[in-house]
């Protein structure tokens, strides 16, 4: 067989990786559906009807060509109202949206500076031939600032994410002041900080109270918070009409689904008329777990560090077997293995503590 020494050694690791098909008769503490919307039948329901009322069910084509429909232009509208921006951009996923970024964003002569923990996408498009990168250590300000003050690039990037997906801790409101005083372009990845944190739940840029300036962009995805599927692109008019115009995943992919836009839309409109509420509930469960587990949390990620790949997927299981459905991470996605529970609106927050103090008795 072509890989069957790749695959016997990823098992020998406690590497190897297999599908599992959801059980939905289990608590579910591992998904990114952090506030329930994917249930949310009412907004499904509302979403069919709009479609059901449209000429047509499918994009059926890229957005240059003539799948750019009202549906997109309404939801982009409305995202960038509710977020401050000028313009938007929809399109297929989060790592489509990180590779266009990236991979339109940084020209010959340009420099990009990234976060050492952000997102696989963004790393792998940080990778692609051309491309100037330096890696920061994580969430050091310092370390960022030496590395811009020593840098000639004609266009300095930088790159981190509102809150990190496995260490579950927010960006430094300083990379804010370090893009302004560097005059650099700055990319925040909020696919797990948008619809989490912020006065009315739109994420970093909301909850430092930042000003939206010209070099700030905001990426998100819909497949989290959102409860739907796809992401999003938010900028200054000239930088979205420079990425329509040169990133590829926008320019080559088949447009965003209308059912999905749709839904996205429902749920920007839900989390905006019940973001007090669902903070509550945000907080309620950081309070959980900060009581039951010792952790503070800045979302509603809980990264629980066990240090062994064999051990984590027997915790997993021991769970699994009390009806907890939880992630189990191993490396090379994170340095040390980690139990990876998520204390989603999805799940009553009384069944998130009993959960904690299972996983407090297990591992």
């Amino acid at each position: 067989m072509f890989y069957e020494k790749e695959i016997a050694a990823l098992k020998r690791w406690g590497r190897y990786r297999s599908r599992e098909v959801a059980q939905t008769d289990l608590m579910d503490f591992a998904s990114n559906d952090y506030l329930g919307l994917a249930h949310n039948k009412n907004l499904h329901k509302e979403a069919c009807l709009l479609l059901e009322s449209s000429d047509i069910h499918a994009t059926k084509a890229s957005m240059l060509v003539n799948g750019y429909h009202q549906i997109h232009k309404d939801f982009e509208d409305a995202l960038c109202e509710a977020n401050g921006f000028e313009a938007g951009v929809v399109l297929g996923s989060g790592f489509n949206a990180n590779i266009a970024l990236i991979e339109a964003l940084v020209r010959k002569g340009d420099r990009l500076f990234m976060d050492e923990l952000y997102h696989a996408s963004g790393m792998l498009a940080s990778q692609l031939q051309g491309i100037d990168v330096s890696f920061f250590k994580h969430n050091d300000m310092e370390a960022l600032r030496e590395l811009l003050k020593n840098s000639h690039a004609k266009r300095n990037i930088i790159a981190v994410e509102g809150i990190y997906s496995m260490d579950g801790d927010i960006c430094s409101s300083e990379v804010f002041d370090i893009a302004d005083e560097f005059e650099a372009i700055l990319i925040v990845d909020e696919a797990h900080s948008s619809g989490i944190v912020g006065r009315n739940l739109m994420g970093v840029y909301e909850h430092y109270e930042i000003t939206i300036k010209p070099n700030h962009i905001k990426m998100g995805t819909l497949g989290k918070a959102y409860g739907s599927f796809g992401a999003f692109i938010l900028a200054s008019e000239h930088i979205v009409e420079y990425l329509i115009n040169r990133a590829k995943p926008i320019i080559y992919a088949t447009s965003l689904s209308l059912y999905d836009t749709l839904l996205a839309h429902r749920s920007l409109e839900y989390i905006l008329s019940h973001s007090q509420a669902l903070r509550e509930e945000i907080v309620l469960r950081q309070e959980i777990v900060a009581q039951e587990l010792g952790i503070d949390i800045d979302g509603l990620i809980v990264p629980v560090v066990i240090g062994d790949n064999r051990r984590v997927m027997e915790i997993k299981k021991s769970l699994n077997e009390l009806g907890y459905s939880i992630g189990a991470i191993r490396q090379p996605t994170v340095e040390r293995a980690i139990i990876r529970l998520i204390a989603r609106l999805g799940e009553e927050s009384t069944h998130l503590r009993v959960l904690c103090r299972e996983l407090n008795r297990v591992r």
